[in-house]
């Protein structure tokens, strides 16, 4: 897990290498939980297109009538369908939450699937979703079942969602084929010593029902140390894990401002894990805002906030990501592609100056003129939560390198603002990240 450093902590650097490159960007950490109103009306599709939108994960929670078990089942299923079909509609990918359409969503409910043994009416619940999955032409992702290792979410046995896992794994397997199954989706991090992750594990193997895709939450944690630490859990019981893992809740509350989510950014990008942002809202405000992405006027506009300007930058870096060698307490996430390079840096918890060091500039191409470079550095602020017009330049200048490198220090004044690094050509003066979002 991940252990916030000092408020005031000493002055680091990182480095980033454009010689060295790991791969395309796939833009895996932007997605959130919820977030999208009931009819999948809102918020506008710019705030989803222009942060290169991957992931939505919901399935009604929080509506009136408590889903299947409260009767109000179709409220929460129309919901979710309008909700799935925008997020195709928009290129990404929907990941079903059965907890919800049943009615575990937080509030107490009178039954639990397979309460005394009997499994009827969660059979009946499970065709339904099947049924109406197929009917309506969807692929979807099937979380069979969110954290169930806390009793506001599931409580009962773990013998008993065991058997839940095992029944409704063998259904879909053998109904839908083709869609991918999900968990365990827990509210911890793996951890050799955790006996429910550990037991979940030895469990899917013996059954032959391990997901297709492996999940956890980290609230907080760090996606780097993680993924290490389920490698360490699959890896010795001889579980397959060919596609990355999903930390389909990431970022706990004091944990969504500008420079933890760029940390958070930059991290699963080095983990190699899709991510989805956690969403901390509830009743009606739950399916609205992008997950707190945005914030409302007076007037119901949806006007952005600091953190939204980030994914917005992380959306535009194109090309080739390139090595960075973190400190205790930034990560950044660097690319380069022909005419420009792009550093979205993170951090959170702490302040104090950060050393960009910027290595191996002649890797770069059509950046470098006469041994020199523009540098672009702006400061995404949080603005205490509230709206936020824009990145706010602080430097704007051409260096000269020296051996091909040179380097940016950031003054982190306030540990919820963060920064990014943008290099041009020299006599590229036409780049601002302009706030034209906020007036549509």
């Amino acid at each position: 897990m991940r252990t916030p450093p000092p408020t005031q902590a000493a002055d680091e650097s990182i480095t980033v290498n454009f010689a060295t490159t790991t791969g395309t960007p796939t833009y895996r950490a932007s997605g959130w939980i919820y977030g999208m109103t009931e009819n999948a009306s809102g918020p506008a599709e710019h705030f989803y297109r222009e942060v290169n939108f991957r992931y939505l994960r919901a399935g009604g929670a929080q509506l009136p009538g408590n889903g299947w078990v409260g009767g109000n089942y179709d409220r929460r299923w129309a919901s979710t369908l309008a909700q799935a079909r925008r997020t195709a509609a928009l290129g990404g990918r929907f990941i079903l939450l059965a907890h919800d359409l049943w009615g575990a969503d937080g509030a107490g409910i009178s039954r639990f699937p397979g309460d005394d043994g009997d499994w009827t009416d969660y059979d009946a619940f499970l065709t339904r979703i099947v049924d109406d999955v197929r009917s309506a032409g969807l692929t979807v992702q099937w979380d069979i079942w969110n954290e169930p290792n806390i009793t506001v979410f599931w409580n009962r046995p773990i013998a008993q969602y065991l058997e839940l896992w095992r029944r409704t794994h063998r259904r879909l397997r053998a109904e839908l084929p083709g869609q991918l199954i999900v968990g365990p989706s827990c509210a911890f991090v793996p951890s050799i010593e955790h006996a429910f992750w550990n037991q979940y594990l030895d469990f899917v193997r013996s059954t032959d029902t391990v997901p297709d895709i492996v999940s956890w939450h980290s609230l907080p944690g760090d996606p780097v140390a993680d993924v290490a630490a389920a490698n360490a859990t699959l890896d010795p019981r001889g579980i397959a894990h060919p596609r990355p893992y999903q930390i389909n809740e990431y970022g706990a509350p004091d944990e969504q401002n500008p420079a933890a989510g760029a940390w958070y950014i930059a991290r699963l990008e080095r983990a190699r894990a899709d991510g989805l942002r956690a969403n901390w809202a509830g009743g009606a405000d739950l399916h609205d805002d992008n997950a707190n992405l945005l914030i409302r006027t007076s007037a119901g506009r949806h006007q952005p906030r600091g953190e939204w300007w980030v994914y917005r930058y992380y959306a535009g870096q194109t090309g080739q990501i390139v090595a960075v060698t973190p400190s205790g307490s930034y990560d950044a996430h660097a690319t380069k592609t022909t005419g420009e390079a792009r550093i979205l840096v993170g951090g959170g918890h702490t302040t104090g100056n950060l050393t960009v060091d910027l290595q191996r500039l002649d890797a770069t191409s059509g950046i470098v003129r006469n041994n020199q470079v523009r540098v672009l550095t702006q400061r995404i602020p949080d603005h205490g939560g509230g709206a936020v017009q824009g990145p706010v330049t602080v430097s704007n200048r051409v260096v000269d390198l020296s051996n091909g490198t040179t380097s940016v220090v950031l003054p982190y004044a306030n540990q919820t603002d963060t920064y990014t690094v943008t290099l041009l050509p020299p006599a590229e003066t036409g780049f601002e990240s302009v706030a034209a979002s906020t007036a549509r």
